[in-house]
């Protein structure tokens, strides 16, 4: 049997999100074969509700810091107004730490969400790794591919044919110089492991191309027979959903429908593209708005125009990549977005329970213990009294020194009797003699 890794994405911060991920998918398509259900489609769906699901504290803690600055904002425009005109380094210290204590108030920073963010991308990212080359990490279906493949490889003229754009669009983006460097290296399972990768991703036309005549024509028993037990049988029979190939784009279907006026094919073409900018659309709306009054911040009205064009821009673009990427992808993007959708409504609902005064007199109240305690460390390493000394008070008291020290200088014992230097000397005698008892 062959390994299922060397076909893994193997990028050093996303490959091994994208592993761990692999085993879930693998352990969710193996349990659907268990219950006689092998289907990627489904594994898809099924897949990103755990994936989100696995994601929803995070996705709670973002939400619930998008409540809280709609809260917030209204102090902090007041704040960035009262200082609008000054630019002087004292009113910048005085307006960043004013905006430093309305954070502390509501328990939040100015990096609130990144966290979330900065934890969440990759793992999206190392998803659609996943879902890009499913045969990589579920063992099942790269074995349904042989032997096919075993005897593809040791046909004359198969790499030179499998790495040809024209006849496998998947292959452009292993470059001509693969099959040389492969055979240079005598690595057949790598060989193996990049023929899947790009029958994985052939069309229905590109995978009959293989056997047309003047081709591969004895290939045509091990890609598709009576006993559906071919490479292409068995691949048609884990990426069909609802009728269509997932490997396929809609826009093939479109144009295999319009020759052979089969309008079904048509309008389960076009429902994919559809549904996926209708659901990304639907999950923009619940997602929680800034509040911004018009007029008052131009920063923040900036913003809210900027906000709301990528609102209808984002469905436009999911519909637009939908149409041309396989339909897997779209499976995915729309699945996504109507669990984001629903976990979005729970959301709201648990978010519009709480009560956000209690929160935020809590994180008030936490804030300011927090700067008790600091406050006590500060003071009990003494940094504090060192710090009560001031440099003009170091300076005067040098300065002082060094009239004392010029004025005993001068004080030689010869001025004129009566004089006020004699006067003054005397004085100091006096004082120095009482000092020395």
């Amino acid at each position: 049997m062959y390994s299922v890794f060397l076909t893994q994405y193997s990028g050093a911060i996303l490959g091994p999100i994208a592993k761990l991920l692999g085993y879930i998918m693998n352990a969710i398509f193996v349990m659907l074969d268990k219950i006689g259900i092998p289907n990627i489609g489904l594994t898809i769906i099924l897949f990103t509700i755990v994936i989100y699901l696995l994601l929803m504290p995070l996705t709670i803690k973002q939400q619930k810091f998008s409540k809280l600055s709609a809260k917030m904002n209204p102090e902090l425009q007041a704040i960035q107004a009262k200082y609008k005109d000054k630019k002087d380094n004292e009113s910048m210290v005085r307006m960043n730490e004013e905006t430093k204590a309305v954070y502390a108030k509501y328990g939040t920073s100015p990096t609130g969400s990144c966290l979330q963010l900065v934890i969440q991308m990759p793992i999206l990212f190392a998803l659609y790794r996943v879902i890009d080359n499913i045969p990589a990490y579920v063992s099942k279906v790269k074995e349904g591919f042989f032997p096919f493949v075993e005897e593809f490889i040791r046909m004359d003229g198969s790499t030179d044919f499998i790495q040809n754009p024209e006849n496998f669009s998947a292959a452009a983006r292993f470059g001509k110089q693969f099959a040389n460097e492969l055979f240079i290296n005598g690595d057949e399972e790598y060989l193996i492991n990049t023929f899947i990768d790009v029958l994985n991703k052939a069309t229905t036309a590109e995978w009959h191309n293989i056997y047309a005549p003047g081709n591969f024509v004895s290939l045509k028993d091990l890609i598709t027979n009576a006993s559906h037990t071919g490479a292409f049988d068995i691949f048609e029979k884990y990426n069909t959903f609802l009728g269509l190939n997932i490997a396929n784009s809609p826009s093939y279907y479109l144009k295999e429908g319009m020759s052979t006026h089969n309008f079904a094919i048509v309008l389960g073409a076009l429902l994919i593209p559809l549904f996926s900018a209708l659901t990304q659309w639907l999950n923009t709306k619940l997602m929680p708005q800034p509040e911004t009054k018009p007029g008052q911040n131009q920063q923040q009205d900036s913003m809210a125009a900027s906000m709301k064009t990528m609102n209808y821009m984002m469905p436009l673009m999911s519909m637009f990549f939908c149409f041309s990427l396989p339909v897997g992808m779209g499976i995915y993007w729309i699945a996504g977005a109507v669990v984001r959708s629903i976990q979005q409504v729970v959301i709201n609902k648990h978010l519009d329970k709480m009560n956000m005064d209690e929160i935020i007199e809590k994180n008030a109240d936490k804030a300011k213990l927090k700067a008790e305690k600091s406050k006590k460390i500060y003071e009990a390493s003494g940094i504090s009294n060192n710090a009560k000394i001031s440099t003009r008070a170091i300076v005067n008291n040098d300065r002082i020194d060094k009239e004392t020290s010029s004025s005993e200088n001068n004080y030689s014992g010869n001025e004129k009797a009566g004089s006020l230097a004699a006067k003054a000397n005397m004085v100091s005698n006096y004082n120095k003699k009482n000092n020395q008892k």
